[in-house]
């Protein structure tokens, strides 16, 4: 499986997760199975779970051919008349708050994938962090938690085998597997903080606007430090 192309910030990673649960409801309301859904914009139904899972791997162009096909024409031609362009609005930017059903399940959620996919970007640039994390895996399988061994002996697995989609998929397994992983200790701490703030914020709620200034002051920060 090809890596996925690492995202901006939680806010980026989010408002994907949105689309793709839009896209999804959307096809259940119109009575299509995901087969049906699929065919008709001639994908695979992999790659259709993927969009609606909000993953990163689709192309644009997936995404684009999947709201055309459930009849969002409306929302394609506000994207590309540039309608929603800051500077004909004003300047105002929108707000995108996690909603408040549920909101800490999802936080935490997000928060999770985050790290694992920080982790396992990390694991294909140096594949010796594998070794590490399995090491690590083998000293908490020591210890008496019974409840924990089978997601353990699931990441052995997983690392065995560099099943990154099973790490990284939005099933309920899988976010049951990111509860018992060794993956996110790997990560250094700034790239850890840096994840957990974006969360944090994203909580509070992120104004959209902000999120190129913010990256923007990043990179200058980046380039003036010795």
């Amino acid at each position: 499986m090809p890596a996925s192309p690492q995202l901006a910030s939680a806010l980026d990673r989010q408002l994907l997760i949105q689309l793709g649960e839009r896209l999804r409801r959307a096809r259940q309301k119109q009575g299509l199975t995901a087969v049906a859904l699929a065919h008709r914009v001639g994908i695979s139904r992999m790659t259709l779970n993927a969009v609606e899972a909000g993953q990163p791997a689709p192309t644009m162009g997936t995404y684009l051919r999947v709201m055309s096909a459930l009849g969002m024409a409306g929302d394609l031609a506000l994207l590309a008349s540039g309608e929603l362009q800051a500077d004909r609005v004003g300047e105002q930017a929108t707000k995108v708050v996690v909603t408040a059903k549920d909101a800490q399940h999802d936080v935490q959620d997000l928060q999770s994938l985050m790290l694992h996919e920080a982790a396992v970007r990390l694991m294909r640039q140096r594949p010796e962090l594998i070794t590490s994390a399995m090491e690590t895996l083998d000293k908490w399988r020591s210890t008496a938690n019974a409840h924990s061994r089978p997601l353990w002996d699931e990441w052995s697995v997983i690392l065995h085998r560099r099943d990154w989609r099973r790490a990284l998929a939005q099933t309920r397994r899988s976010r049951e597997l990111r509860q018992a992983s060794p993956l996110p200790v790997l990560l250094p701490p700034e790239d850890r903080d840096r994840i957990l703030e974006e969360v944090r914020q994203l909580k509070r709620g992120v104004t959209v606007g902000q999120v190129a200034s913010v990256a923007r002051a990043r990179n200058v920060r980046a380039k003036d430090a010795p």
